[in-house]
């Protein structure tokens, strides 16, 4: 079609291309897995070699395609660098934010197959990347993602998911990634009977790099009253990860966890026993009701899927629905054709094959199964108490959860009761159960609880006193009542015991990653901005409120920098959920993130996608906002000046107003958008190898010019000529103060407004808004200028120019003092990029020196790194590593000196305010870059950034002799701007 000509930029098409490249690239003899090393920074030397947006999408697929247990170092690798890239790529106030929706986007194009969708997505992607507030915010609403705090303090967490290794269907680094996105800070990864080392120590790292708190549980089950409870157990109290990785190793853990893998086997040989039933009977019943052929699935099959997990009744669920999903589909598709309305109810029919439906016919079939095959292991029949008993005696420090899942009041305190006060929490919310509707006697153990932690005596023996009665006025339940009025003289053993220690809580979503209405994620709203609150409130982003009310307190505390004792204090807020006291409540302060509410190649209670209602990608009508951007440009220019040049002909009498008051009024604006660009980010440094067009925003400056042409009807039309002149008889000949004063003040409201309109942050309207008073005087300064400059010149009547000309020259002054605001409000985010890229770099480069203090004692190793063969197989192979991590960091360190505004500024700030012997250390160790052979032969070779190692190797050969005579000159300066202090190193650049 013609209009797909218009849509897209040409970088949108060389993205994709760049990502089927990825897609078919074997990872063996991939030449580009070097852009993955963590040590190489974002805005680093690879910036020679590939865009952002190609960093970030090979980190994607990478870290979605190393799905087996061997590909966890993978896996870490493209999290650390994509959660780097992100971050680094965003510019902008909501540079969290905006780095959550790149990773969503990217994971959306990644599982896309039709290239007509993907285009879209690219195209979103790239846009996004830019950072614009209203972009950013539109794409968190698309994927009904609620916007977080940037000072990422909110309140968002799940204390019950499963990955890969148990129930669910994603490795730990992406489980953690995900969570990440949805804005979690707290994460309760849960593992049945037994955990590997090495799935700890992915979850682990994963969570580490994105700051993530993750806590490791074990769930196990026990036999009561004719069904099965489960426990969780949460060893805590480590000095840090590896001590906790040390202790699953133990002996007394290690014997548990072997009784846990037998429960696994024999849950395996129950699952496989329920798989032949259906390849026997189960399919052929559903083959004869909906007549069509479901061939059987082997054993085979379901293991593969089953991956590293543990075979469970939702594994076998998942994998039958999708047999039975596939041999319906075509019969689907001929309902769908036939278009009648008893192919509309067969329709139907089908569509209501779901994955629920699977799951509830296996749990039934599970339940009549009985003991098959080999009989159930010791931990299978062990009760509650010996097993509660046993977890607590494993390690002093712990947690015990009771999940409540089918459990009435008198339940939990018989449980309560019998393991002697070991269980520590209960699951008070579990977004599984309640969907499953096996949460029904939730308020009534709410209560129980609140007895137990308010120290409610009377209350306590009250609630244990109905119970006891009600169980002799009903006979099923008679036999439990001795026990109960055993516990009723007793109390006082659990009053005393929950009245010091409160019974806590967990609550979570149950998610495994294949229930459509249990998505994971818990928020408490309050600690979460004001638009992420009214995205709730009007549904564009999808919760479910959860009836349970937490007490929360909001923490704030000051820390002074580091700049100097003058410095102003800065103030951190922080939240805390008292979850002693969350209880059942019809006004619950809680939300669930449960997400759309239907998700593509998810099964569920959402249907099958049969009837082809559900989603259906990206095609939709084309908008302005996927044209290409220089035709987008285009329109927005045109429309602005054509604004402009229609309101200076219809106001002005004056012919050189008339008709080129635009071009003056574009030209005010353009140029002062070029200059603001071009100071802030440090104009032709001396020595960078930026050009002044390299910091010029073409896009920015185009929005620019749209909106100053509107403004050209406001304040020449609308302003000066209709309010003043014609409505209030105020002419500036008459009246310049008051008139310039009218109109910059309308001008700064109008500024201040397309401002929120366009999603900027708040401190950027209220500072235009500043910006308008300190016009005024500029304005008026302006205007005598005017004035007496065209008296000089012999103009008769000055005035009468003057006026004509009072919107330009208010114009005129605006920009003149946004050109200093917004410039130095730029050069400042310039600035603090760089200074958070220094802080990464010099912190590893650092860390590589302390680590080879400590490798070679005896050795000078700031010195040796930089001779001729470095150190000579000295330290071996970590030495070797080390060396390899200081010739990246002094690569990056150079890249970020010519290439990067403002870097230079931000460098030797840094410098002086480090003491002689730091400055000093810090320019040896990048005396790496000396080895030019062999840096040359690593990036030849491949054994740096990959095989494109052209442009890399010429920046290297070409400038660093002048990026290291520089590093010494500000190493060999005093401390903020002393004479130089020359010493015995005074040679080392020469040498």
């Amino acid at each position: 079609m013609f209009w797909e000509k218009l849509l897209f930029d040409r970088k949108d098409y060389e993205l994709l291309d760049l990502i089927k490249q990825i897609e078919t690239a074997r990872s063996g003899s991939d030449a580009r897995r070097g852009i993955l090393d963590p040590a190489l920074h974002p805005h680093g030397i690879k910036g020679l070699l590939y865009t952002s947006e190609f960093r970030i999408a090979y980190a994607v697929i990478n870290l979605l395609s190393s799905l087996s247990a061997g590909q966890a170092a993978d896996r870490l690798a493209a999290l650390r660098t994509l959660y780097d890239e992100t971050l680094s790529s965003a510019h902008s106030t909501l540079r969290l934010n905006t780095a959550r929706a790149l990773v969503q986007i990217m994971k959306d194009l990644a599982a896309r197959d039709d290239p007509e969708e993907r285009i879209w997505f690219a195209h979103d992607f790239r846009r996004t990347a830019t950072g614009a507030p209203r972009m950013v915010r539109r794409m968190l609403r698309r994927y009904h993602l609620l916007e977080m705090p940037e000072e990422w303090n909110q309140l968002v967490f799940d204390d019950h998911v499963h990955d890969v290794n148990t129930l669910g269907r994603k490795t730990p680094t992406r489980l953690v990634m995900d969570a990440w996105i949805k804005g979690i800070r707290s994460l309760g990864v849960i593992y049945c009977n037994h955990i590997a080392r090495d799935a700890a120590e992915e979850l682990i790292t994963a969570a580490e790099i994105v700051g993530m708190k993750v806590r490791i549980g074990l769930d196990f089950s026990a036999a009561f009253r004719g069904r099965r409870v489960f426990f969780t157990w949460t060893p805590r109290g480590f000095a840090d990860a590896g001590a906790f990785l040390d202790f699953l190793g133990r002996p007394p853990l290690s014997g548990l966890m072997r009784q846990g893998m037998e429960v696994t086997a024999w849950k395996r040989s129950r699952i496989l026993h329920l798989l032949d039933q259906w390849n026997s009977g189960l399919r052929h019943s559903f083959a004869f009701a909906f007549a069509v052929r479901i061939p059987e699935v082997s054993r085979e099959d379901l293991l593969r899927q089953v991956g590293a997990g543990q075979p469970s009744l939702m594994h076998l669920a998942d994998c039958l629905h999708q047999s039975v999903a596939q041999a319906l589909r075509p019969r689907a598709a001929a309902l769908r054709a036939a278009r009648t309305a008893e192919a509309a109810r067969e329709l139907r029919r089908i569509e209501a094959v779901t994955y629920d439906r699977v799951l509830r016919l296996l749990t039934t079939a599970e339940a009549l199964l009985g003991d098959v095959g080999r009989p159930a292991p010791v931990l299978q029949g062990i009760a509650p108490s010996a097993l509660v008993r046993r977890l607590a005696g494993l390690h002093p420090g712990y947690g015990i959860t009771l999940r409540l899942a089918g459990l009435t009041q008198e339940d939990v305190l018989e449980l309560l009761w019998d393991c002697r006060g070991r269980i520590t929490h209960l699951e008070l919310f579990n977004l599984h159960d309640w969907n499953a509707g096996k949460l029904a006697g939730l308020a009534s153990i709410s209560e129980l609880r609140h007895a137990l932690n308010s120290g409610d005596g009377p209350r306590l023996k009250r609630l244990a006193g109905l119970m006891a009665d009600g169980m002799l006025r009903d006979a099923a339940t008679a036999g439990r009542a001795p026990k109960f009025q055993h516990i009723l003289r007793h109390l006082s053993v659990l009053w005393k015991r929950y009245a010091r220690r409160p019974l806590k809580s967990r609550m979570g979503s149950g998610s495994a990653s294949r229930e459509p209405r249990g998505r994971m994620g818990l928020a408490f709203p309050a600690s979460l901005p004001a638009r992420a609150r009214k995205s709730m409130r009007h549904r564009t982003v999808n919760t479910l409120s959860v009836p349970i009310w937490t007490e929360l307190e909001e923490r704030r505390s000051r820390f002074g920098a580091a700049a100097g004792k003058f410095a102003p204090l800065s103030v951190v807020r922080s939240w805390h959920a008292r979850t002693d006291t969350a209880r059942v409540s019809p006004s619950g302060n809680m939300v669930s993130l449960i997400g759309p509410a239907e998700l593509p190649g998810l099964s569920g209670a959402g249907g099958n996608g049969f009837s082809g209602g559900g989603p259906s990608g990206r095609k939709k009508p084309p908008d302005i906002g996927y044209c290409n951007t220089a035709l987008r440009n285009g329109v927005k220019v045109t429309a602005g000046f054509a604004t402009a040049s229609l309101t200076f002909l219809y106001t002005q009498q004056w012919w050189v107003l008339a008709w080129f008051g635009a071009w003056l009024w574009f030209a005010v604006t353009g140029v002062r958008n070029v200059m603001q660009m071009v100071l802030a980010g440090g104009g032709r440094t001396r020595g960078s190898l930026l050009r002044w067009h390299d910091h010029v925003d073409i896009g920015r400056i185009c929005d620019s010019l749209l909106y100053t042409g509107i403004s050209v009807l406001l304040l020449e039309a609308g302003i000066r000529v209709f309010l003043l002149e014609h409505l209030l008889g105020l002419g500036v000949r008459e009246h310049p103060l008051l008139a310039f004063t009218v109109l910059n003040v309308v001008n700064g409201l109008y500024i201040a407004g397309h401002n929120v309109f366009r999603g900027f942050p708040r401190a950027a309207s209220v500072g235009n808004l500043f910006r308008s008073v300190l016009a005024i005087p500029v304005s008026g300064f302006f205007n005598m200028t005017l004035v007496a400059a065209l008296a000089l010149a012999g103009v008769a009547d000055p005035m009468q120019y003057v006026a004509a000309c009072a919107a330009i020259v208010s114009k005129t002054a605006s920009d003149v003092v946004a050109a200093l605001i917004e410039g130095y409000a730029d050069s400042r985010n310039n600035r603090r990029m760089r200074r958070w890229d220094y802080a990464g770099k010099l912190a590893q480069l650092r860390d590589c020196h302390a680590r080879l203090e400590l490798l070679l004692a005896e050795e000078k190793t700031e010195l040796l790194v930089g001779r001729r063969g470095g150190l000579r197989g000295m330290g071996g192979r970590q030495g070797a590593r080390i060396e390899r991590t200081l010739i990246i960091c002094a690569l990056d360190l150079m890249y970020f000196w010519y290439y990067q505004p403002r870097a230079q500024e931000v460098f030797a700030s840094l410098m002086r305010h480090m003491d002689q012997e730091k400055r000093m250390t810090t320019a040896r160790l990048q005396l790496v870059l000396c080895r030019r052979l062999e840096i040359g032969g690593m990036l030849v070779d491949g054994g740096l950034v990959g095989r494109r190692f052209k442009a890399p190797l010429t920046f290297y050969l070409a400038n660093s002799r002048g990026y290291l005579k520089e590093v010494f000159r500000l190493a060999r300066a005093g401390r903020r701007g002393s004479p130089e202090e020359p010493g015995r190193d005074s040679g080392e650049m020469e040498r």
